[in-house]
């Protein structure tokens, strides 16, 4: 199951069953709303085309993955940590919460984690880390793309709260447009009152 890469070397894997679950997580850079983990263990009987990093894909293509990946999957699951414990645990033991709450929520279970980045979640499951691991194997190719469009959901819906802040563009993100709205409207309940820019702006109030 691994996949070849110009820049890393293949993947070595010791496990050779069937419930391997990919896990990704998106959301870790924003100034507002949950950072949003999803796990996936794939059906090999049923290969789903196109899974690679979410971020490399158009929102179309990664709607259409999403909907195949619910489909096709053998399981998956999709868990958030909320910006109030972002605030309380920091963004990256909050990620790890998040991670951890997709993994528990799998049915069928898993019996081996492949975990995007360089660190695991501190779950009990086996497993390994995988820096790039969203362009280097299938299922966390598709746990990247279950979060993406979990959380860019979660910002189109706040778009349509608070269109002056321009959500649905930036997806949260720290850009010049969400700073200057930060600036001229305050911030929200949604927003992560321990990243700076928010801090600053609450300190003004």
């Amino acid at each position: 199951m691994a996949v070849k890469s110009t820049d890393y070397p293949a993947l070595v894997i010791d496990y050779q069953g069937n419930r391997l679950a990919g896990v990704d997580e998106v959301g870790r850079g924003p100034l507002i709303g949950s950072v949003v983990a999803a796990a996936v263990i794939l059906d090999p009987s049923r290969p789903i085309e196109g899974l690679t990093d979410s971020k490399k894909l158009t929102a179309r293509k990664r709607e259409a993955l999403d909907v195949q990946i619910r489909e096709r999957a053998l399981a998956f699951a999709v868990a958030e940590a909320s910006a109030a414990e972002v605030d309380q645990l920091n963004i990256y033991h909050a990620t790890h919460l998040a991670m951890c709450r997709a993994i528990d929520a799998l049915a069928p279970e898993a019996h081996y984690l492949l975990v995007d980045g360089n660190r695991m979640p501190g779950h009990p499951l086996p497993g390994q880390a995988v820096v790039k691991g969203d362009a280097r194997h299938p299922a966390i190719a598709a746990a990247s793309i279950l979060a993406k469009v979990a959380r860019d959901a979660q910002m189109v819906a706040l778009d349509m709260r608070y269109p002056e802040y321009g959500f649905a563009r930036h997806k949260g993100y720290p850009t010049k447009e969400h700073l200057a709205a930060l600036v001229a409207h305050g911030p929200l309940a949604e927003h992560r009152r321990s990243f700076a820019p928010v801090q600053r702006q609450l300190a003004l109030l």
